[in-house]
């Protein structure tokens, strides 16, 4: 019985065509949206899973009061003495306690060669915590003092096909290091994925015995990094609850006050939410962060299906005429309802089957692009079962969701009035297939003002002041001992060769705050309460070659010898320190010399574009530098200045790589991820309003067909082309701008919300909503006039011929 209906379903598929490219190609693209958007969400929620104790392992994390807003933020920098207290005090709960500095770009040296890595040092135990697979020497390869282990592909760039363990290299030509291990490559969605090498902390350390002495025992200096892994049996929130008092009960006795007012506080930020949960509540409690965007790729891959089942259900009741005589036939010969609704779903199942063909070859063909566009490495797991169970699942669910109601209603059919030619639709009949398209059309206009915001926020963020000029401005990281001492002779042949407007030296790179510093003192500060800054060395010329603006006060300058002893800070920093007049005031940063504050810079925007700015001091040192800054003269050609700004590093440093990274890319990438998914959701937008336009297309091409004596009829009695297209128009017009004015209230909500989580935000403007009701009457104007005006072309004779 089921291959007869198998037969009937094709012979009807075969004898309307087009109908039937509608509806495979509809629900194709339907299904294949949805099979892609399942790949992507699958990958999200994997992100850190590669780790075999994902669920165990966390980084450490402070709350701290803001005590003028009573909001609390959460940052993850820490202390060098908190790995320490942690080991001496809170062994029972963690497995592991491990330092780690952040991830950074180094010069790995091989004799002659030299080579740019991206790597972390951490202390040994990250190998069996992260639980890396190791293709060369062991787990506890890292345990020597000068232990380095390399990823699969950075020991094959290095070493080609030699065998990397036991040779010796130089890190940043300072550090001598072993190869001891080679791990296989990590999967790109880890937190991990794009680090290079691992390296041993103690080696650092060695390496900067003054820093590190003097860091060990203060609590002020918030720097570092610290990973944990829970011991088996304990929960998150008994360690967090044990953690709670660490500061208060550890730190120094004169600071206890002050971090009783903050309620500043660690606590283990689980690395299962470091992906989808990164961001943090006026609570300091992480809160959704990218998981709002899984949650809306899901919602984006259901409409989008949902559209195309659509389609099906509007284009087969339309057609219920057409099939009408053939139900009628079957009941009269005897058969029941419940047998006409299982031919119905056995067609919309035949329909869906070759629709799932169809998907899974545009996936096949469109994956790698789609790969690029999200910045992923997803592949079709074509060997697993479970996938292929879920796709034929899958395919089933939707062949009846598209087919339920057609077969419900076709089945319906009174025998007698379709045998006797009395059987019309009726002038209600059409009320569904509007809602549906109602329905339709609300869902695009909503996705279509969506993807608009989420674009502009993007924008608007790009375009807000961010306080310094990084047009021409190269940013090359100082990964070389031998720089030091070099700044005058660098800064002059620079100079020399007529391309470098100026030059300098930081801390930190333009788009970044490196380090924090705390526990200050000044006029008027309240003694209880602690604080935290951003600190940022920099040289003399800092000022000249990114251009910031002054608002009170001046520069740093060569003539000033007392200059070294001076300060700048940013206008956030004014306000945070509660200061009338800046100028002149004296801040102690702890080191028993008060320094001078002599300049008042307006706020640059150099870490997340979307937050406000830190408060920030500015302090001259040409000794603990690791950026060159370097601003090119404008008008001149960007490669020949390249060309010659690294011929005199390479004279100058020839150890050093030169590697350099222009300020207003580095920039651009911090809206990297936001864009990807506006991208995202703009392709998945234009894919849902073809599927909708494709559906009524095929609708209004059978009510063209439906009403074609009518037509014939009334270009008899004189009717235009003019009045005949706006006679077919206007009710698919209607239908789309009732569908507007539900979608805007919807998509105002939605997006509103969405915009809260930023504090630099746009507003929604009047005319998005216009945009999209315009881009949407202008869609279905095209969509139907097509089909609108060929049925008013054709002559009216031929319509009227069976008459």
């Amino acid at each position: 019985m089921f291959k007869n209906y198998l037969k009937i379903s094709w012979r009807n598929l075969k004898r309307n065509k087009s109908y039937s490219v509608i509806n495979i190609g509809g629900l194709a693209l339907g299904m294949a949206v949805v099979i892609m958007i399942s790949l992507w969400v699958l990958d999200e929620l994997a992100y850190n899973k590669h780790h075999k104790n994902h669920d165990r392992i966390a980084q450490i994390y402070n709350r701290s009061k803001n005590l003028e807003t009573s909001e609390i933020s959460a940052f993850p920098s820490t202390v060098y003495i908190m790995g320490t207290t942690m080991k001496e005090n809170y062994s029972d709960y963690f497995e592991h306690i491990l330092r780690a500095n952040w991830v950074g770009d180094y010069t790995i040296n091989k004799g002659t060669e030299v080579y740019s890595q991206t790597g972390e040092f951490i202390e040994s135990g990250a190998l069996d915590m992260f639980t890396l697979e190791m293709v060369r020497g062991s787990r506890a390869s890292l345990e020597d003092l000068n232990a380095v282990v390399l990823s699969e592909s950075s020991a094959s760039s290095i070493f080609g096909n030699s065998d990397p363990v036991g040779q010796s290299l130089k890190i940043n030509n300072q550090m001598d290091a072993v190869v001891r291990g080679v791990y296989k490559d990590l999967p790109k969605n880890t937190r991990f994925g794009n680090i290079q090498f691992f390296a041993n902390w103690d080696m650092m350390e060695k390496s900067d015995l003054e820093r590190f002495e003097r860091v060990k025992t203060i609590w002020d200096n918030w720097s570092f990094n610290v990973y944990v892994q829970l011991k088996p049996g304990i929960d998150f929130e008994t360690a967090n609850r044990a953690l709670r008092n660490l500061y208060t009960q550890y730190g120094p006795s004169d600071q206890v006050q002050g971090y009783e007012e903050q309620d500043l506080h660690p606590f283990a930020y689980p690395m299962d939410e470091w992906h989808l949960y990164s961001e943090f509540d006026a609570q300091g409690n992480f809160t959704e962060g990218r998981i709002a965007f899984v949650w809306l790729f899901i919602a984006i891959g259901m409409f989008v299906l949902f559209l195309a089942c659509i389609n099906f259900m509007n284009l087969s009741t339309a057609r219920s005429e057409k099939r009408a005589k053939e139900v009628g036939i079957r009941k009269t010969v005897g058969s029941k309802k419940k047998q006409l609704v299982l031919q119905f779903l056995s067609e919309s199942i035949l329909i869906s089957g070759l629709a799932l063909i169809l998907s899974l070859s545009l996936v096949f063909v469109f994956l790698p692009w789609f790969n690029e566009l999200a910045g992923k490495e997803m592949g079709i797991p074509w060997n697993n079962m479970v996938f292929w169970a879920s796709i034929l699942m899958f395919t089933l669910i939707t062949g009846l969701l598209a087919g339920s109601y057609p077969a419900l209603y076709l089945s319906s059919f009174s025998p007698i009035k379709v045998m006797k030619g009395t059987f019309r639709s009726g002038k209600y009949s059409s009320i569904p297939r509007k809602v549906l398209v109602v329905f339709q059309f609300m869902i695009s206009v909503i996705l279509v003002i969506g993807t608009v915001v989420v674009f502009y926020q993007i924008q608007f963020t790009k375009d807000r002041p961010i306080g310094y000029d990084r047009d021409n401005l190269i940013s090359i990281l100082m990964n070389n001992p031998e720089y030091q001492g070099k700044y005058d002779v660098l800064r002059e042949k620079l100079q020399h060769t007529g391309v470098v407007e100026e030059m300098a030296q930081s801390t930190s790179p333009l788009t970044g705050v490196y380090s924090r510093g705390g526990g200050f003192d000044w006029t008027g500060k309240d003694p209880e309460r602690s604080n935290q800054f951003g600190m940022l060395g920099i040289t003399h010329d800092y000022g000249k070659t990114i251009g910031w603006e002054f608002l009170e006060g001046r520069d740093f300058s060569r003539e000033m010898a007392s200059d070294t002893m001076a300060l700048i800070i940013n206008e956030t920093a004014v306000e945070y320190m509660g200061l009338e007049n800046p100028l002149g005031t004296f801040l102690d940063l702890g080191d028993g010399s008060p320094r001078e504050i002599v300049g008042v810079t307006k706020d640059m925007v150099m870490e997340s574009p979307y937050s406000p700015v830190f408060q920030a001091i500015f302090y001259l040192t040409y000794n603990n530098s690791n950026y060159v800054n370097v601003k090119i003269k404008p008008g001149v050609d960007l490669n020949a200045a390249i060309s010659k700004i690294e011929n005199v590093f390479t004279e100058v440093v020839p150890s050093a790589s030169f590697d350099y990274r222009f300020v207003d890319q580095e920039f651009g990438l911090k809206f990297e991820s936001e864009q990807r998914l506006g991208n995202l959701a703009g392709v998945f937008t234009l894919l849902a309003i073809f599927i909708s336009c494709l559906g009524l297309f095929g609708l209004a091409s059978f009510v063209a067909e439906q009403r074609k004596k009518e037509i014939g009829v009334r270009k008899v009695l004189g009717a235009t082309i003019l009045n005949l297209w706006k006679m077919l128009s206007k009710d698919f017009v209607a239908l789309v701008l009732i569908s507007a004015l539900i979608a805007i209230p919807i998509a105002y909500y939605f997006m509103n919300r969405w915009l809260q989580n930023y504090e630099y935000r746009m507003e929604i403007s009047w005319w998005i909503f216009g945009l999209a009701i315009a881009g949407a009457l202008m869609i279905t104007l095209l969509t139907v006039s097509f089909q609108a005006i060929k049925a008013a072309s054709v002559n009216p004779v031929k319509s009227l011929r069976t008459e």
